[in-house]
């Protein structure tokens, strides 16, 4: 029930980045092309971007709450990163493209026009942008999804850049048409910047890194804390997905029975396997005391 409950909490943040973003798209290229507005534009081009992205979390990231199956037997988890990985670089190589066109902007002679349009737009992506964001972070509180945090700070983002674009139809109306080019570039690098941010994070969920020291202490003194437990060594702790995977060898009485040791294994799993992000456990139980560990340090 909770799997189906987060599903669905997932599915409806996402479907709210993708209205929102369509809404922006339209709000801001239209007003931004009808005046000639660089920043406008390149504040719509990064919502187009971030359209694709919110479509591409929808589709494939509700993918990965699907069960373990025989092609997937650790079920779909990798997917959600894959998507968020995805996200980051549309972003990251959209703000390229937009950074290079402000500084064509800066160098030629901008030719736009002020409208008090033009602020109404940016206000409006401001204020539906905030609302969205609230709303994806309040949501991904519960769910604790990658591809959601990454939605999360690009609507964020998104407000920084309305803000910047703001700047440069102040300066326009203010008699400075050279500032709005000068925001699309600040909104093209804020926007490489968080692409770059979002790939690095979910890349490391790709490859199997391993979880940062507290949370691998974390884990260790959940397994030590179980009283049959003598010690641990042999331990590893690496994302598979956004979960975290542990293996580990425990150390207990040699003289107890196979139900006994049987009973403390199940129990350890148990424990570990509450620790927040853990996913599943590997346990290999050992008798204490006869010396073949690899990690000489790890004893309770």
């Amino acid at each position: 029930m909770e799997d189906t409950d987060d599903r669905e909490g997932f599915v409806r943040a996402s479907r709210v980045n993708v209205v929102s973003n369509a809404a922006k798209v339209i709000v801001e290229g239209s007003v931004g092309f009808a005046f000639g507005s660089l920043a406008l534009v390149a504040d719509a081009a990064h919502s187009v971007a971030d359209l694709v992205a919110s479509v591409v979390v929808l589709v494939w990231g509700s993918a990965s709450y699907d069960e373990a199956d025989a092609t997937h037997p650790h079920g779909h988890g990798r997917i959600e990163p894959l998507s968020a990985l995805f996200v980051g670089a549309v972003i990251a190589l959209l703000g390229l493209t937009l950074l290079y066109e402000s500084m064509v902007g800066v160098v030629g002679e901008p030719e736009v026009s002020y409208s008090p349009v033009l602020l109404g737009a940016l206000a409006f992506a401001v204020v539906s942008m905030y609302a969205v964001y609230r709303y994806t972070v309040r949501v991904n509180r519960r769910v604790n999804s990658p591809a959601l945090r990454a939605l999360a700070k690009d609507c964020l983002n998104d407000i920084y850049t309305s803000i910047a674009a703001t700047v440069g139809v102040v300066g326009l109306a203010l008699g400075y048409p050279v500032l709005d080019p000068f925001a699309g570039g600040l909104v093209s690098f804020i926007v490489v910047y968080q692409g770059v941010e979002i790939g690095r994070e979910n890349v490391g969920y790709l490859v199997g890194s391993a979880p940062e020291d507290d949370k691998q202490d974390e884990i260790r003194e959940t397994a030590l804390g179980h009283p049959e437990v003598r010690g641990v060594h042999d331990f590893k702790a690496f994302y598979d997905g956004t979960d975290i995977e542990v293996e580990m060898h425990v150390e207990v009485d040699g003289d107890q029975t196979l139900r006994e040791a049987h009973e403390v294994e199940s129990d350890v799993v148990r424990r570990v396997r509450e620790v927040e992000t853990v996913g599943d456990v590997h346990v290999h139980l050992d008798p204490s005391g006869i010396g073949e560990w690899k990690e000489k340090g790890r004893r309770g």
